[in-house]
């Protein structure tokens, strides 16, 4: 039995970006009141809206675009100037469509694949560093997101069952997310 560890670090992306951080997105944004979306603390900050129409951006210019080859059709600097627009389901849909996008460019890459040249945001990178640096901006983004969120409703937002001591996963099932 062979480990292939390109094949291992695709599926795993695939996943973060496909199941695991929309499913905790998705969990705390619905429980983030529809009058506080697009709510900021301070005009440097960003509002769970922004953070979401950013996401989506994103991930759209660096793997569907930068990785896949589709039209760059983002409009960066939109998505922090919003100060109101989607309500939660035409945000939660609008990320759901670009991880759907991001699912269907990952499947589609090979183990060779990833180390191949692209120019993104006019940076010079591989298919790997694209990947590696949109799964942790990702990361980091679903993190500011999930933190207003339980800031704004205390004791709403959890993805874990503790019980034991063991973090079982309450967002996922099989893998999938279980959510709906």
């Amino acid at each position: 039995m062979t480990f292939d560890i390109g094949a291992r670090f695709l599926e795993r992306s695939r996943h973060y970006l496909h199941v695991e951080y929309p499913a905790k997105i998705r969990l705390a944004l619905l429980t983030v009141p529809a009058d506080r979306l697009w709510w900021r603390p301070n005009e440097r900050a960003n509002s769970v809206g922004n953070l979401v129409l950013h996401l989506s951006g994103n991930v759209r210019q660096w793997i569907v675009s930068g990785v896949g080859g589709a039209p760059d059709v983002r409009f960066r600097d939109g998505e922090f100037a919003a100060r109101d627009g989607a309500d939660h389901a035409t945000l939660l849909a609008t990320l759901q469509q670009a991880c759907d996008n991001v699912d269907m460019v990952l499947a589609r890459l090979t183990t060779n694949s990833l180390s191949e040249s692209r120019l993104i945001q006019g940076r010079e990178t591989t298919v790997f560093a694209a990947i590696y640096h949109v799964v942790e901006h990702f990361s980091g983004h679903t993190g500011q997101i999930i933190h207003i969120a339980k800031w704004l409703t205390p004791g709403a937002v959890q993805f874990y069952d503790d019980t034991d001591g063991l973090a079982r996963p309450t967002f996922l099932e099989d893998g999938r997310q279980d959510v709906d």
